[in-house]
């Protein structure tokens, strides 16, 4: 049971995290536009590889970290000024109505490498995944052995597959209302942020409990 609420849990966040328009979802969406959607696919099975060892890193993170009770209480706090900073940009960038999306008519480099640079270039997926991974062990529901190191890792590369994919197989049909859906996206994305912070901040409190 504790596997299956690992992985959906780190799914979902997955999931989410990789909606709003990005580096990552917009070079998989400008590959599609320009070389199929073949090439697409391949930049996304590019940049979940790379999500797969970002979250790796996460986890192992939070493992020997997070036993400190100290070290736990500064990360969450960490953790909870980040989540309020990501929600101020969502809402801010929300409300920007001029977001415009250049597509190029020409080739780039190969698709699959293409993802895996863009991946690699991004690296805020590490800390997000280790603040997921974190306010998961806080708990002290899950112990993180090689298993549920793996299935993290591979949630958080299947559930970032899954929303690039999205993007291969709907973006040709929202092109022209891109930047509606960014909007909206993006009030989510902050909306989800403020209660990542409301849940970091109660992890705080349930720590400052233990000690």
């Amino acid at each position: 049971m504790e596997t299956t609420r690992l992985f959906i849990v780190t799914f979902f966040a997955s999931f989410v995290g990789v909606i709003p328009p990005g580096l990552v979802n917009m070079s998989v969406a400008k590959t599609c536009l320009e070389r199929g959607k073949k090439n697409g696919i391949l930049v996304a099975i590019g940049a979940s590889v790379v999500v797969f060892f970002q979250a790796l890193l996460a986890v192992l993170l939070a493992k020997y970290i997070f036993y400190n009770p100290y070290v736990r209480i500064m990360l969450l706090r960490t953790g909870a000024v980040l989540f309020l900073f990501m929600a101020i940009y969502f809402f801010v960038k929300g409300k920007k109505n001029n977001t415009k999306i250049k597509v190029y008519k020409h080739g780039g480099s190969r698709s699959f490498f293409k993802g895996v640079m863009m991946s690699v270039i991004n690296v805020l997926p590490i800390p997000y995944f280790c603040a997921v991974a974190a306010a998961l062990s806080v708990s002290g529901k899950i112990a993180y052995d090689a298993v549920h190191i793996f299935i993290f890792g591979i949630a958080a590369a299947t559930g970032t597959f899954a929303t690039l994919y999205l993007y291969v197989v709907s973006f040709l049909k929202i092109e022209k209302k891109t930047v509606v859906v960014a909007k909206y996206t993006n009030y989510f994305m902050g909306a989800l942020m403020l209660v990542l912070v409301c849940v970091t901040v109660a992890r705080i409190i349930y720590t400052w409990d233990e000690i």
